[in-house]
């Protein structure tokens, strides 16, 4: 016997509903606290495998093959079922995962990592699209704060996850214990979710696809090469620039043409998708940014451990798990959702720029509430940018407005810590030349992030301006990302408010079609 959805009063998901959602979050859990895992191995991984020129590879393949495949994941769970298509990333997930725990040197770890990207990409694309299909638009809010709570805990867990697993089982056990969680995922996936069947009789839009992963290839190359493997103006740069931006051209010229575009244009003619992909994008720039500088502010001027890293960003991810929370279950009780986003914009704002009036003496405390308060701003956001760009296409275009939204925070993530790295590095580097002259320009020539070893063994004098350099680039760069969420407030203004539905999960009327979407059917357990 089935339950459907619209069975259900808000709030009263039958077991079985339950029961997906706990595996779905583990599948969530899988994409979110790999790499940070991974992050915390990586010296002894390199200890034992060499490759330390390649090092950034093994981050730079995984991201590159999960940003790319991300809008692909969306397209073919549109055309061909939510469920195959989730299930498959998940194996595809886990094949990585296994290869990489084997892999002999640097070329198979990276090799493998970017398989697993490809699975990563399914995997949050299939969280977010699988939600928007059981849960109604009305009850979405609930589950999709719970996801970002999964998110803040990932990022919180992961480092001292993986530093406990690299010191007592060893670097490759990093990679294995994806496989035990991976199949409590996969089985419960496969015994309780019933979704509609779908099959397309159009083919898929290879042209689209090269086109579009080329695109994105070119854009993340360059905001992770640019000004550090490359200067800006190079030529390899702008290859890489030209060559992106030519692609992505083609690629929207393509999509009026294709019969069965990767990404359909339409779903942008709707105002609230379109203003929701800017503020996931710049929602993106602004958290990846955060999450690269704090620990480093506090590691080279506040003296913390860095062992302990996840730790450092437990007033933001905290605030934003409440925040988050609290969003979600007002959503769901009110069906009201604008005020979110115009909060989040001003808590982002206020928040960045308390960050930026940090100095050497600032304190852990101060620190820590000025982080909770651009917590709350990205908690009242994170997941309310996917709910209100699902609620805004048809339910055919689900996959393909899940991934959108995932893929713009994405880029935006790429973007922010390229734009905010480089002018971090600019000032750095100026003030090491103007307080520790030519001894500070040597320090900081090749990077301008130095680890905690590195920074004890500077003279006094060469470490007292080191710590004046962090705090200057930390003001520059959080400075420019307050300027820069100013445009999430004025997007968020131009939101336009549709309550709700509570009923089956379908676009609404103002948004979408009036034709009522199939309920997604669940097994009851």
């Amino acid at each position: 016997m089935a339950d459907t959805i619209e069975s259900q009063a808000p709030g009263k998901q039958p077991k079985s509903v339950r029961v997906v959602l706990l595996a779905l979050m583990i599948a969530m859990m899988l994409a979110m606290l790999d790499n940070m895992i991974v992050g915390t191995a990586m010296p002894t991984i390199v200890g034992e495998l060499g490759g330390l020129e390649h090092l950034s590879w093994v981050v730079t393949g995984y991201t590159l093959a999960t940003a790319a495949s991300t809008p692909v994941w969306g397209k073919i769970g549109d055309m061909f079922g939510r469920k195959g298509a989730f299930l498959s990333s998940i194996v595809i997930f886990l094949i990585g995962s296994a290869l990489s725990g084997m892999a002999q040197d640097m070329g198979q770890l990276i090799g493998f990592r970017a398989v697993q990207g490809l699975g990563a990409g399914g995997l949050m694309v299939g969280v977010m699209a699988i939600i928007g299909d059981l849960v109604p638009p009305r009850e979405r809010g609930k589950y999709q704060g719970m996801m970002a709570g999964v998110m803040a805990l990932a990022m919180i867990g992961g480092p001292l996850v993986g530093g406990t697993i690299t010191d007592n089982w060893g670097w490759r056990w990093a990679f294995y214990i994806n496989l035990p969680l991976g199949a409590v995922a996969l089985a419960l996936v496969t015994a309780v979710l019933h979704l509609p069947k779908k099959r397309s009789k159009a083919g898929i839009d290879y042209l689209g696809v090269l086109l579009l992963t080329v695109g994105i290839t070119s854009i993340v190359l360059v905001t992770t090469w640019g000004g550090t493997e490359y200067a800006w103006t190079s030529a390899r740069i702008m290859e890489l620039t030209g060559i992106g931006v030519a692609a992505l051209v083609g690629f929207v010229f393509w999509q009026t043409r294709a019969a069965e575009p990767v990404l359909p244009l339409h779903i942008f003619k709707s105002r609230n998708f379109t203003l929701m992909s800017v503020i996931g994008f710049i929602t993106g720039f602004v958290m990846f940014g955060a999450t690269l500088f704090l620990p480093l502010y506090q590691q080279a001027v506040q003296g913390a451990s860095a062992t302990n890293s996840g730790l450092l960003l437990l007033p933001m991810l905290g605030a934003m798990l409440v925040t988050s929370m609290v969003a979600g279950r007002v959503t769901t009780n009110s069906g009201r959702y604008k005020v979110f986003p115009v909060a989040g914009g001003v808590l982002m704002i206020v928040g960045l720029y308390l960050l930026s009036l940090m100095d050497t003496e600032t304190t852990r405390l101060t620190s820590g509430l000025y982080m909770a308060v651009l917590g709350a701003g990205m908690g009242c956001l994170m997941q309310i940018t996917m709910l209100v760009a699902q609620n805004s296409v048809e339910m055919k275009d689900m996959g393909v407005a899940s991934s959108s939204a995932t893929l713009f925070r994405t880029l935006g993530s790429s973007f922010g810590v390229a734009i905010m790295g480089a002018l971090f590095n600019h000032r750095v580097q100026d003030v090491m030349a103007e307080r520790a002259g030519s001894l500070g320009a040597s320090i900081t020539e090749k990077s301008a992030q130095l680890d905690a070893k590195s920074l004890q063994k500077l003279p006094a004098v060469a470490r007292e301006a080191y710590q004046h350099a962090v705090t200057s680039g930390v003001h520059a760069a959080f400075l420019l990302g307050a300027a820069i969420a100013v445009v999430v407030l004025v997007a968020s203004v131009f939101v336009k408010e549709v309550p709700l539905r509570s009923g089956p999960a379908q676009p609404s009327k103002a948004e979408g079609d009036d034709n009522p979407a199939p309920a997604a059917l669940i097994d009851a357990l």
